[in-house]
């Protein structure tokens, strides 16, 4: 390892445990636990690695220093990165070999980040998700030349290397993410063109919901099978938990009671909700016990055997109830779930072992399957009386896939919900600024006593007005209520606040001057008139920007070759403007902006998402060498189909002020 990383860790066995991703981020932990704290003894290390939430949640303070004591004597010794780093290692094995050792748990689904220090994959995961991808992928005209895969050979890490197969696995969990006019698919891909299409998957990939904190598109080009897996296992969980919602399933509110509980349930993480789906099942049938997991509570298989009778009593054996071995059980009930037509996930040993990303695989498809709802109930009336915000719906969607995308301990499933404790806000507002937030006055949920919700969201509030948001008669108890407009209107000044300081601290570096969006308005039209272009934006609530024009000058005016003008449309009709829109976020995400629009943001120009996606193409642009920028797009007009190329190696824009 050389440069910046070989200073730091001088050890050849510890640099062979990291990504520089993944050191890159440690660092960021250790000098964080620096600047609080200054000297750190490895006495000091289990407090305040508790307290940053480095290895998780998984272990406690005491069980960090337990395990430390263990190996080190001299509890006052000086922590140095490569100390750091070794403690890290420790207390990361501890934390797999509590999962169930090694490979068997290794890769879980949106609970951390994507990577595990100890880089070991789960064969029967592996597996099960080259099975479902030769599933939904076989018949894709470009795949068929490498599909089917077979699982006991390293297949899908090679055809990961060039991205394709992850952007188009990624369009069956989310239909219409991608644009896949712009993945680049010629048979031979140079490093450019691989680049590129790893920017979009994981650009993308950030999108819909995955956790793609520590990967880089350097790792996916490698075929990294720890990381590549992990990524992929996300991704197939996003796609089969889809339809755990209200609004794709109104059903589910026969899981609840009234009003008030349909409320609690649109509040509800998707697992949550399959849980509890399952659990009203079996109590129809009489079982006794309640299920709280997908691990332990399901290994010897009684629930699932219920499970099934209740919903497919035709396909039942008899012999599954006489049955004493676990494993015999096991393999019944997977022979049930394939005469009900439900696709495979595990193995009767996963069940016995109780994994707990493929039990969950399996129970979301039997419930996409047969979810054994009725649709005649009173609740549905009342759902139809909701009302419908399209616009919050989106915005929401939005602000929660970019606080998600920082990678913070706490994963939240609904904006309007999961802030009003206020410890989200702390996370994103310690990203964003680091040191910014008190942490001695804040409390970490669980939070039972409501007035510490308060305090942390008062701090929430008074931060703000340190970076001086708009927040006149607001208080912490607004945030704890869950006022959807004040929320929203915070988290948009928030995200504003980060772009803004992105381009500050990169434009202006040396005199720290204040970028504003007349700024960022400016040097867009600036950059399309300077290529030679026509288009111009009077603001960004300009309606003439909906039908993607400006946006398609701007794009090839920072990189000539990214926009293909044989599939940019005049933008007449509502569908042809929605094809430009799709083109413009797949394009931008190709190049390397994280961004959090769709493309109804664009049609009907809304102004914030408008302002986001212009300052993240201007500082994607800006973070360039100066040697990579175009003087002129010459031949912008006549942009060549074929080759789609970016001088750009980086993997995300405006993604947090960390950087």
């Amino acid at each position: 390892m050389s440069g910046y990383f070989g200073i730091l860790v001088s050890d050849p066995w510890l640099q062979n445990q990291f990504t520089q991703v993944e050191l890159r981020s440690l660092k960021n932990q250790f000098l964080t636990m620096r600047r609080e704290h200054g000297r750190v003894t490895v006495g000091d290390l289990p407090s305040r690695m508790s307290k940053l939430k480095i290895v998780g949640d998984n272990l406690t303070e005491e069980e960090r220093a337990s395990s430390l004591l263990e190996s080190y004597q001299n509890m006052e010794e000086e922590v140095d990165f490569e100390l750091f780093l070794r403690v890290y290692l420790k207390l990361q094995a501890r934390v797999n070999a509590r999962l169930g050792g090694g490979a068997k748990n290794s890769s879980a689904f949106l609970k951390a980040a994507t990577t595990t220090l100890l880089h070991t994959i789960s064969e029967s995961e592996k597996a099960s998700y080259v099975a479902h991808i030769n599933s939904y992928l076989g018949e894709d005209a470009f795949l068929k030349k490498c599909l089917p895969m077979d699982p006991l050979t390293n297949d899908l890490f090679e055809i990961a290397k060039d991205g394709v197969l992850l952007c188009k696995l990624i369009n069956v969990a989310v239909p219409g993410t991608i644009d896949e006019r712009a993945i680049n698919t010629k048979r031979v891909l140079n490093p450019w063109e691989r680049n590129e299409n790893h920017n979009l998957c994981l650009n993308s990939a950030k999108a819909i919901g995955c956790t793609v904190v520590n990967i880089g598109t350097e790792d996916m080009i490698e075929g990294r099978p720890h990381l590549v897996l992990g990524l992929i296992s996300q991704i197939i969980k996003i796609q089969l938990l889809a339809d755990l919602n209200l609004k794709k399933t109104p059903q589910l509110v026969e899981l609840v009671d009234d009003s008030k509980d349909v409320e609690e349930l649109l509040s509800l993480p998707p697992e949550k909700i399959l849980l509890r789906w399952m659990n009203f099942q079996l109590k129809k049938a009489g079982y006794k016990k309640v299920i709280t997991n997908f691990s332990s509570d399901v290994k010897d298989g009684e629930a699932y055997a219920c499970l099934l009778n209740v919903l497919a009593p035709e396909h039942t054996n008899p012999a599954m109830k006489s049955v004493k071995s676990p494993l015999e059980r096991a393999k019944l009930i997977l022979e049930h779930a394939d005469r009900m037509g439900c696709k495979r996930y595990l193995t009767p040993k996963d069940i016995v072992e109780g994994s707990p990303n493929l039990n969950l695989a399996f129970v979301a498809h039997i419930f996409q399957n047969r979810n054994g709802l009725s649709s005649e109930t009173k609740q549905i009336s009342f759902l139809e009386t909701m009302p419908d915000d399209t616009q919050i719906s989106r915005e929401e969607m939005a602000f929660r896939l970019w606080i998600n995308s920082f990678g913070n301990s706490t994963y939240i499933n609904n904006v309007f919900e999961d802030v009003r404790n206020g410890w989200v806000l702390l996370e994103a507002l310690d990203k964003i600024s680091p040191g910014i937030v008190n942490w001695k006055i804040a409390t970490r949920p669980p939070i039972k006593m409501p007035f510490r919700k308060v305090e942390n969201c008062n701090q929430v509030v008074k931060i703000g007005k340190q970076l001086k948001f708009s927040l006149v008669n607001v208080a912490g108890n607004d945030i704890v209520q869950g006022n959807k407009k004040l929320i929203l209107a915070y988290l948009w000044q928030l995200m504003r606040y980060n772009i803004l300081q992105l381009l500050k601290n990169l434009r202006y570096h040396s005199h720290g001057k204040e970028i504003v969006d007349a700024d960022i308005l400016n040097w867009a039209n600036k950059t399309v008139r300077d290529a030679g272009r026509h288009s111009h934006m009077e603001s960004f609530k300009d309606k003439s920007l909906s039908n993607g024009t400006f946006f398609l000058d701007l794009l090839s005016a920072v990189e000539p070759r990214s926009v293909n003008w044989s599939l940019v449309t005049k933008g007449e009709s509502d569908e042809e403007k929605k094809m430009n829109a799709s083109y413009i976020i797949t394009v931008a995400r190709k190049l390397g902006c994280s961004i959090f629009l769709l493309p109804e943001d664009i049609m009907e120009v809304n102004q914030k998402m408008m302002l986001t996606l212009t300052a993240s193409i201007m500082y994607w642009f800006l973070k360039k060498p100066t040697e990579e920028r175009p003087v002129v797009a010459s031949d912008s007009e006549n942009g060549n189909s074929s080759e789609t190329i970016s001088n750009s190696s980086d993997d995300c824009a405006s993604e947090t002020s960390t950087e």
